[in-house]
């Protein structure tokens, strides 16, 4: 499988968002074993215009500085004070926008992942747990071992990277509002989510 490049991810925001999906999303544990899970669900965040976007008009804290940087570094902040969420920078450096990764489906070393969400494997999880495996930006984290100690890696290194996969059917493509902005006035109309309906 071949990496995505840096040139992927600086470009427009949206349009990342949107060609993400169907892609494959690999994580490299520290003993060499690779957790594999094709990207079903994304959402676009915009800083110079989108006021649900954490670095609005260009903010910086020590918590957004990561948005600032080069395009295709990972940005992982925390929610809640429980759940992470995993972002992939994009736009030329200085720009702070991101893809929010809210889901996926588990394609190579599932046992791992379900191990790590459920303490169990794959073939003894129920219907619901299936149903609901990597359906959220923290159940994604959390199946695939991400916390803040992976924030600012590089996708072009080994230990996170986006590999190309076949695009999906367009056909099979939704798009609507993001989830949980309801704080961002007319940004919560924006039309940046995207995912799979197959």
């Amino acid at each position: 499988m071949k990496k995505l490049p840096r040139t992927f991810y600086d470009r427009d925001t949206v349009q990342v968002a949107r060609e993400l999906l169907g892609q494959y999303l690999v994580r490299t544990l520290p003993n060499g074993t690779q957790l594999v899970c094709r990207i079903t669900e994304t959402e676009a965040y915009v800083g110079r215009m989108d006021k649900a976007c954490h670095a609005y008009g260009y903010r910086r804290t020590a918590r957004t500085e990561t948005l600032f940087a080069k395009p295709g570094t990972v940005y992982i902040y925390l929610i809640y004070g429980m759940y992470h969420c995993l972002n992939f920078v994009t736009e030329q450096e200085g720009e702070p926008c991101a893809v929010l990764i809210r889901g996926a489906q588990p394609v190579k070393n599932a046992d791992i992942i379900a191990e790590n969400r459920f303490g169990c494997k794959y073939e003894d999880m129920t219907a619901y747990q299936r149903g609901h495996f990597l359906d959220g930006p923290g159940k994604l984290c959390r199946g695939l071992g991400l916390t803040r100690a992976e924030n600012g890696l590089d996708l072009l290194g080994d230990e996170l990277f986006v590999c190309r996969a076949p695009s999906p059917d367009p056909e099979h493509i939704r798009t609507g509002k993001r989830i949980g902005i309801d704080y961002a006035q007319e940004a919560v109309d924006f039309p940046w989510r995207f995912w799979l309906e197959e």
